[in-house]
């Protein structure tokens, strides 16, 4: 088993990031960033974007990169059941409401700095705190 390659990206409207539960394993009934695997011939900013419109059927542009997320698991004897390198991107929503669907079973904008009891995706609270703070830094409206 090599790898999986995946991009993502935290979309922000009005102070608010864009959050996606996720409908298949490994991270299924989970909140987390809207984003999939990258196919092959696509960048991974072309790969964030495309999954972001797949998903949840919003467009947005993107600001800059965040930091990458490994993601993965073992079974009882210890052998790798899964590895997702994805790659996070910070965005600002340019058009589209969320909807759900085959691979985002519910959607919200939410305060990126308050989860509350929010079961999210391991990760999640620290790539928020940055995605918020590379949106501030370009000086964007989101």
């Amino acid at each position: 088993m090599r790898p999986v390659l995946a991009a993502s990206v935290a979309v922000f409207r009005d102070g608010k990031v864009l959050l996606a539960t996720r409908t298949k394993p490994p991270a299924d009934q989970l909140w987390s960033l809207p984003g999939g695997k990258v196919e092959v011939g696509e960048t991974l900013e072309e790969a964030a974007l495309r999954e972001l419109q797949e998903e949840v059927g919003v467009s947005a542009r993107i600001v800059g990169f965040n930091r990458h997320v490994e993601i993965f698991g073992r079974d009882g004897a210890g052998k790798a059941t899964h590895h997702f390198v994805v790659a996070s991107f910070v965005g600002e929503w340019l058009s589209g409401e969320p909807q759900t669907g085959p691979e985002a079973g519910a959607v919200m904008w939410a305060d990126p700095l308050k989860l509350g009891g929010l079961a999210t995706t391991r990760e999640l609270a620290d790539v928020l705190r940055r995605a918020r703070m590379i949106l501030l830094d370009a000086g964007t409206r989101a």
